[in-house]
């Protein structure tokens, strides 16, 4: 009994050291990553890995420009177009309880405003189906053109509504292409989903992602729709996000510019990389053949796009293949399958997210040389 034990203590205690050691080569990576771009402000990852029993967050840096207050790793940030992967699982939830179909046209989902006012410019919406929503093949245009940002920068106040984006739509643009014939990235895409989430479900679709996502069951304490739900009371304070070329502060400005299913959840990257790791872990929706349809992809016929799925977008790191997201503030989730591994990355200098790129390179080495 007594070796035993001694066998079973020394294998613990080769685990426990082999996380440490990692865990500290995590650090290290980002530490010098930031030691040589420093303008970056901070920086925030989080991996989970448990198939190694690894659930590691990490952060460098300043919570803000002006502040000498280290950034807390486990401070929330806004994730941007992250909440595209959430949105496109909360609708494979509402597949799975069989109250929507992928496949199905867009045209009986939406609101008769909706209808009316997409209908009013051209667009076919018999022809446009879920799936064209999800992949951003549906043709539909965009709100957020140049015109857009400057006056958001002009006017940081302006409280925004779902419908004036949508209206602003139609203003702006006209149909671009039929559905399934060409990849245009549009958050129009997303906010009609969560009008369809709300439709489906009689609930703010807000609501209806933290209880089908199972947000309280996962722990995910510290993720909620900015402005739209009431910020956790155990949450730390919200980490400052800069574009430093349009001069925003993501504190200076009404965060309803990019709230309503393009963009919204403010997470912890602890968070977001749980939310990502559980969902491609069967945890979230939980049977495989609906999971599944979130790789679907539709061919476009210049084969743009193709590598943008449903809610998440293939990449390939140090050869190895990763699906994931980005948002404009530069936070950044993927999932490598093969390694069973998910890692989020907040820069808080937007514009310095081509480092994200480094780390999950290291990150994936650091990873294939232990095995």
């Amino acid at each position: 009994m007594k070796t035993i034990l001694t066998g079973a203590a020394f294998f613990l205690l080769i685990i426990t050291s082999y996380c440490q050691t990692i865990e500290q080569q995590f650090q290290k990576t980002i530490d010098s990553i930031y030691n040589a771009n420093p303008d970056v402000i901070g920086y925030i990852v989080a991996i989970e890995a448990p198939d190694r029993n690894i659930s590691w967050t990490g952060a460098i840096g300043y919570s803000s420009k002006d502040s000498l207050h280290k950034l807390d790793p486990y401070q929330p940030v806004l994730i941007a177009s992250n909440i595209k992967t959430y949105v496109a699982a909360t609708i494979l939830r509402l597949v799975e309880e069989q109250k929507i179909d992928i496949q199905q046209p867009i045209k009986e989902l939406l609101t008769q405003k909706t209808r009316k006012l997409f209908e009013s410019d051209g667009y076919v919406l018999d022809s446009i189906k879920v799936v064209h929503l999800l992949s951003h093949k549906s043709g539909i245009g965009n709100y957020g053109n140049d015109e857009y940002y400057k006056f958001v920068s002009e006017n940081p106040e302006h409280r925004w509504t779902r419908n004036e984006q949508l209206e602003r739509t139609i203003t702006v643009s006209d149909p671009l292409c039929k559905s399934g014939m060409s990849y245009h990235y549009s958050d129009v895409n997303y906010l009609l989903l969560t009008e369809i989430i709300e439709r489906l479900t009689d609930q703010p679709f807000y609501a209806a992602m933290r209880e089908l996502l199972m947000y309280k069951e996962f722990g995910l304490d510290d993720t909620w729709l900015v402005t739209l739900e009431d910020k956790p009371s155990s949450c730390k304070p919200l980490a400052h996000q800069y574009f430093s070329s349009a001069s925003w502060d993501s504190y200076k400005i009404d965060p309803s510019w990019d709230l309503y299913g393009g963009g919204g959840i403010a997470c912890t990257m602890e968070d977001m990389a749980k939310f990502i790791s559980n969902l491609h872990n069967q945890k979230i929706v939980k049977d495989p053949a609906v999971l599944d349809l979130i790789f679907t992809r539709i061919e476009t016929m210049d084969s743009t796009g193709n590598n943008y799925c449903l809610g998440i977008q293939e990449y390939t790191v140090e050869g190895t293949k990763g699906f994931g997201h980005g948002g404009a503030w530069g936070t950044f989730n993927i999932y490598f399958p093969e390694l069973n591994t998910t890692i989020a990355l907040c820069p808080l200098e937007a514009e310095k997210r081509n480092l994200n790129g480094d780390v999950i390179a290291e990150i994936i080495n650091l990873l294939t040389s232990k095995e």
